[in-house]
């Protein structure tokens, strides 16, 4: 049976999911999880959350899903443990180190890998298998058939999202609020930068990136069937009675009901951007998909009906058969719920009937009153004795006391066994002067002046390998050269890929560098050792520890750290810092380009989207595919600065070469070897100075 998954951004919200019929919530508590400017709960009224939902029949989902700092990890601990023992079903987390954290603290509460971690094919779901998860939500932008191949071949659960708000960018992959404002999606406090208008000239102003919510409410019974386990509903950020609407009408889908019309205006009334997409699934890619909120008042009427379908009402969500004995010597009454908790009582000895004598019929009505309960009476089995009479105030009070009794069963707490954390070494790093590396974009930043200074490594992307592979072959006997895998590579691209990487593997290159879970199985089936890049959002010294567990020989830290981070952070394996580029803002499925042209022109050059300030973003081709990367306008610079990047531990220091020509290539490599002074105007310290908010 498809898990109907609700968002649960305060305990209005969580009783509106509840009551609508929720199967789970999801929910945070404190601060390390992705909507930090939702409600949220505290260990104390997550402990009511939890029995209030537990009592109903439904799991909780505590959401970890944010990047951990180290000191923040001893935090993050505690509330692993507490969540634990308050009865949490499931954690959803990101970050590479947390999930390590949640198997060894509470090795009996599921996993649950986030959107936030990009898997988008099976390769990478059978990683998050093999590492303890039990369940994986898919990025947002697979296919129908995409989900079926992927259900089809999982050893664990798949969920998808079903409604609500879409990014632009693959969850997991945008670094645009936190360039632009300081404020990280991956820290739970992206301040949406894509819903505001762009231009693609300093006149013109659209809404590229502001994609329609989507909305799978017709296809409910086609994931159902093609094996997935949970629909997700986005929506903590949103008001109780959205929640309220929105599970409700999935409710009713699910349950085989027909999506009236008056179903789908609740929806638009509850929330949407223009309309609601549902482009992803069905593959109709395009410009159809992108809408704006438009500023409307709320239908009163919308709102009434919302609030009454949760507020001080309960709507019987768990069935129970009542088992009834009535004879001279007494009354008894039991009460049986679907998971074989079984409560007794026992009522006063009946009287002999003066005028009516207690039927079946009469005590299964009196049974049968369990409003203003969460228990749905569905069968009554009694032993009457003829002649007998008992009061209706009796009855009630041995349905009361059964009901409280089982009640209170269903809410207590197991007994959960919490362990302590690993103990991880602290490694320094590298001692000597780190190395420069390059990564190029195209075959023509490869100067004879980045040749002649020999890198440590040279990253190559995988396409710009195979359409020249002769000169690479020659280079490649002097240079030592690793190819660059594209971070998006959906299992239909993957024997192409395969293919590719023999290719390159017969040049003599055996190293490749991989931003994406997804890619570590067959980059390891194709005889490569893996260089872990930013992708990978590796952020403390535990998801350090992870990567040297994965067995990459490098490690690429998040550009969303600070140089005290950086340098604190332990390094059990070689450790990379990008120092100079365009950092890559967004990876987007939707074709920025041609949804402005409406012709695929990614390969004759880069365009720009220009935000209302005037700041220039460089949109430019990902690689094998037509997706998108977004660049940031000012580039990133730490050339003046290598004395001090020097004390950092750090085995590499990266140049990331996008939209630069030859002549700009060598100036920057003439900079890295003479620092020039640092150009506010044209750059930019990134996040290693300031840090985030």
């Amino acid at each position: 049976m498809l898990e109907l998954l609700a968002p649960a951004g305060s305990m209005e919200a969580l009783h509106a999911a509840v009551q609508n019929g929720a199967d789970a919530v999801y929910l945070g508590c404190g601060t390390f999880n992705a909507r930090q400017s939702a409600k949220n709960f505290t260990i104390q009224t997550l402990q009511e959350a939890v029995k209030y939902c537990h009592v109903r029949g439904v799991q909780v989902h505590l959401t970890v899903n944010t990047l951990v700092s180290d000191r923040e990890m001893d935090d993050c601990i505690k509330l692993i443990r507490q969540a634990a023992l308050a009865g949490v079903d499931a954690f959803i987390v990101q970050d590479l180190g947390v999930v390590e954290l949640c198997r060894q603290i509470a090795p009996s509460v599921a996993i649950h890998g986030s959107t936030q971690l990009t898997v988008h094919s099976l390769p990478g779901v059978l990683l998050c298998a093999g590492w303890g998860m039990s369940r994986v939500v898919l990025s947002r932008e697979l296919s129908r058939e995409e989900i079926r191949y992927i259900c089809a071949n999982s050893p664990i659960e798949i969920e998808v999202f079903g409604h609500g708000a879409l990014c632009m960018s693959y969850s997991g992959q945008c670094y645009l609020s936190a360039a632009i404002g300081g404020r990280s999606g991956n820290r739970g406090r992206c301040a949406q930068p894509c819903r505001q208008a762009y231009g693609f000239g300093r006149s013109e102003q659209r809404y590229p990136l502001s994609l329609k919510d989507n909305c799978l409410v017709h296809y409910v019974k086609d994931l159902e069937a093609m094996g997935v386990a949970s629909i997700k509903l986005e929506g903590r950020m949103k008001k109780p009675e959205y929640v309220a609407t929105v599970t409700g009408v999935y409710r009713h889908a699910l349950d085989g009901g027909n999506v009236t019309r008056p179903m789908m205006s609740a929806l638009m009334n509850a929330f949407n951007r223009q309309g609601f997409t549902d482009g992803y699934y069905t593959g109709r890619i395009g410009p159809d998909m992108f809408g704006i909120r438009e500023d409307k008042k709320d239908d009163p009427a919308w709102i009434r009906q919302a609030r009454e379908s949760y507020e001080a009402v309960e709507n019987g969500l768990v069935d129970v058969r009542f088992f009834a004995s009535v004879t001279p010597e007494g009354s008894q009454l039991a009460a049986e719920d679907p998971q074989g908790n079984l409560c007794k009582t026992e009522g006063p000895v009946p009287e002999p009937a003066r005028n009516l004598a207690l039927t079946q019929d009469a005590l299964a009505s009196r049974l049968a009153k369990t409003g203003g309960t969460p228990f749905r009476c569905v069968d009554v089995r009694a032993r009457i004795e003829p002649g007998l009479t008992l009061s209706a105030s009796a009855i009630n009070g041995m349905r009361r006391d059964v009901l409280n009794q089982l009640a209170a069963l269903r809410g207590r707490r197991d007994d959960v066994r919490v362990g302590r954390p690993r103990r991880i070494p602290t490694v320094f790093g590298y001692r000597g002067d780190p190395v420069m590396t390059v990564q190029v974009t195209t075959r023509e930043q490869i100067t004879g002046r980045l040749l002649k200074m020999k890198p440590g490594v040279l990253y190559v992307p995988m396409d710009v390998i195979l359409a020249d592979p002769e000169y690479f072959k020659k280079i490649g006997s002097e240079q030592r050269i690793a190819v660059v895998m594209p971070r998006i590579v959906h299992d239909n691209m993957l024997d192409n890929v395969k293919k590719g990487l023999c290719q390159i593997r017969a040049l003599g290159i055996r190293e490749a560098l991989a931003g994406n879970l997804g890619l570590m199985i067959p980059l390891r089936e194709c005889g490569f050792a893996v260089r872990g890049d930013f992708g990978l959002n590796v952020y403390n010294s535990r998801s350090m520890d992870v990567v040297k567990e994965l067995e990459m020989i490098s490690a690429t830290l998040s550009f969303e750290m600070t140089l005290p981070q950086i340098r604190d952070v332990s390094k059990p394996v070689d450790t990379e810092m990008m120092v100079y580029g365009r950092m890559p803002l967004m990876v987007t499925e939707n074709c920025i380009i041609k949804n402005r042209t409406g012709a695929c022109s990614c390969n004759q050059g880069s365009t720009k989207l220009v935000d209302r300030t005037g700041a220039e973003f460089p949109i430019i081709k990902d690689g094998i595919s037509c997706r998108n990367v977004m660049l940031n306008g000012k580039k990133l610079s730490m050339l003046d600065r290598q004395e001090d990047l020097q004390r950092l531990g750090l085995w590499g220091l990266r140049l990331y070469f996008t939209t630069e020509n030859r002549q700009e290539v060598d100036r920057v490599l003439r900079d890295y070897e003479q620092p020039a002074a640092f150009d506010p105007g044209a750059c930019t310290r990134g996040l290693y100075l300031r840090g985030l908010d």
